[in-house]
């Protein structure tokens, strides 16, 4: 068996060395890179916030919709169970295109981002914006009074980061 010299003992000692100094280094590099990410908050939060109800709204009255066609389609729902979910899906067509259509008017006048929902009560507008002037609050409430014919009491305007 061969032994190592006492300078290559020394280079191999030497370069492991080394290696630690920069394994710490660039370790130490990464963990604050990555304190600092997670400190500064993002705005994918927020767009996550908008596409992700957008996606959650849409499935939802997708299965109403499908329900409502089961209900029509049945043969042994009665004549009435039919009318009513018919009148159900019609309904909920018709906000579902109204929210719609006011959710592209608003952002066509210059909002970053809008979802509209809608309970018996109230209509809530959330917009991506730090705050809303005046101006932005009375645009948004004209397009919503138009678009879904509701009394300007019954809206909520919430700005959203």
């Amino acid at each position: 068996m061969k032994t190592l010299t006492k300078k290559k003992k020394i280079i191999i000692l030497s370069v492991m060395v080394a290696l630690l100094l920069v394994t710490g280094f660039v370790n130490v590099a990464l963990n604050s890179t990555l304190s600092t990410d997670l400190s500064t908050p993002t705005s994918s939060t927020s767009a996550n916030f908008y596409s992700n109800y957008r996606t959650d709204r849409e499935n939802t009255r997708l299965q109403e919709i499908q329900h409502y066609n089961e209900i029509i389609a049945s043969a042994t729902a009665s004549d009435e169970s039919k009318a009513d979910a018919e009148e159900k899906k019609l309904a909920l067509i018709t906000q579902m295109e109204k929210e719609l259509v006011t959710e592209g008017i608003i952002r066509g006048k210059g909002f970053e981002d809008v979802v509209i929902t809608t309970s018996s009560s109230n209509i809530n507008v959330f917009i991506k914006a730090s705050e809303l002037t005046e101006t932005e609050v009375a645009q948004i409430t004209s397009v919503v009074t138009t678009q879904m014919n509701v009394e300007i009491d019954k809206i909520i305007i919430i700005p959203s980061e």
